[in-house]
């Protein structure tokens, strides 16, 4: 969707991360997030970010059928709550299905207005078997995006991608040499590689890349078929875990500085310092 470019303004943002109950019914979904921005209005916040699938069960038998066309019911309404509470609304992901019939896990992010401003189809399909854990394969149902996602916003450039596109370092570099100093990550990690593996990658990612990092999961349901880590958290450009939640159902709330970035980067200069040449 075309709109003009924001001007940048301040860098502090406040960035507002809500780990919700995934319910079956697609609109319940919907109507918590209702309840939810209504409780953070007085809050003020610029950016709401919600977690992946958070419309859908984490199954890929179930992604056909809760897939909806860009437009649809859910896409509508996410686009009328952004402009409602005047935010930018990471709306976490949900399934896409295109006019082929094929099928996405896709991140919208809408702008102040409710004008779609980003959209990133996940492009690492999350297909594991970890002996004695988790058993997943997204391919079954799912087909992956070709892209990296950086959008303008008033504070600068922020990166998207989706859960297991984060593992892969090559893809968070991209974003951040295309000026972003936030990556917003929707993931559901699981009881397999939550433990291992989520703190230590976003915080890795983070100081690997001098930006702010936000992941934001689902809550823990252990009588889903999927059961998600929870452990929603921030993480600065100097690595430090700004906050964690844990399992449960909530919300966290932050304000930070972009600019924080462009000085760790100064005193650092890992990304300047950079030998191309080197690395073919």
């Amino acid at each position: 969707m075309a709109c003009s470019r924001p001007a940048e303004r301040g860098n502090d943002m406040k960035i507002v991360q809500i780990q919700s109950h995934v319910y079956s019914e697609k609109m319940k979904n919907l109507e918590q997030l209702e309840v939810r921005l209504r409780e953070l209005d007085g809050q003020k916040p610029d950016l709401v970010m919600l977690g992946e699938m958070f419309c859908c069960p984490y199954e890929t038998s179930l992604f056909p059928s809760y897939a909806e066309d860009e437009g649809g019911p859910v896409w509508s309404r996410l686009s009328c709550l952004a402009q409602e509470h005047g935010i930018y609304l990471a709306a976490g992901s949900v399934p896409e299905r295109d006019e082929a019939g094929k099928v996405y896990n896709t991140a919208y992010v809408f702008d102040r207005d409710g004008r779609q401003i980003a959209k990133h189809r996940k492009v690492h399909m999350f297909d594991i078997q970890v002996e004695g854990g988790q058993h997943f394969r997204e391919s079954e149902t799912l087909t992956p995006g070709d892209a990296c996602t950086v959008f303008d916003t008033e504070f600068g450039k922020i990166g998207l991608c989706i859960c297991f596109d984060f593992r892969f370092p090559e893809l968070a570099r991209r974003m951040v040499l295309e000026g972003a100093r936030l990556i917003l990550v929707p993931a559901a990690f699981n009881m397999t590689t939550g433990p291992a593996h989520w703190e230590l990658m976003f915080r890795s990612r983070a100081v690997d890349n001098q930006c702010f990092v936000a992941g934001t999961s689902c809550a823990r349901d252990m009588q889903a078929n999927y059961v998600a880590w929870g452990h929603t958290l921030l993480v600065s450009p100097w690595g430090d875990v700004i906050e964690e939640m844990g399992e449960e159902e909530g919300v966290i709330v932050n304000t930070i500085d972009l600019s924080y970035a462009d000085k760790v980067r100064r005193e650092l200069p890992l990304l300047s310092a950079r030998r191309e040449e080197v690395y073919g």
